[in-house]
């Protein structure tokens, strides 16, 4: 198994391709988004699913992304770009081409932050989307 911090790439993140910079990223946020709704309570499968998805859903992340995008930096907008205009391979399922791209982009920006042990901005990050979301339950 490999530990967090004796992890080695070949390539450097800057040098990775945006989409598989957006794979790790969705993981990623994926791992942290789960710990938060088991964190809640509930222990139901179904419940936990209905309640991530309002968390992971390409929807949910380009919103999240429109709305963090003033607290990023120069640098994590570029990161945030390539991932938006990555060409994928596969099509969107239940969203827009504009929200999957978003969603894309926000996936990316995780995934680079992950990838080069910038560990607090990540969390900060995931922290400031976790917000958004419970602060618009209704899909606001």
């Amino acid at each position: 198994m490999i530990k967090v911090n004796q992890r080695e790439s070949k390539k450097k993140p800057e040098e990775m391709n945006a989409l598989a910079l957006a794979y790790m990223g969705d993981a990623i946020y994926e791992v942290y988004i789960r710990e938060y709704v088991l964190s809640k309570g509930s222990n139901k499968p179904n419940i936990l699913h209905q309640n991530t998805k309002k968390y992971v859903s390409a929807v949910a992340q380009a919103k999240i992304l429109q709305n963090i995008l003033p607290m990023l930096t120069e640098k994590e907008k570029d990161i945030v770009k390539r991932g938006r205009n990555a060409k994928s391979y596969s099509s969107p399922k239940n969203t827009s081409i504009i929200d999957y791209r978003y969603s894309t982009g926000f996936e990316t920006l995780l995934g680079f932050l992950f990838l080069t042990n910038e560990q607090e901005r990540l969390e900060q990050i995931i922290e400031s989307a976790i917000n958004y979301i419970e602060g618009n339950q209704n899909g606001d």
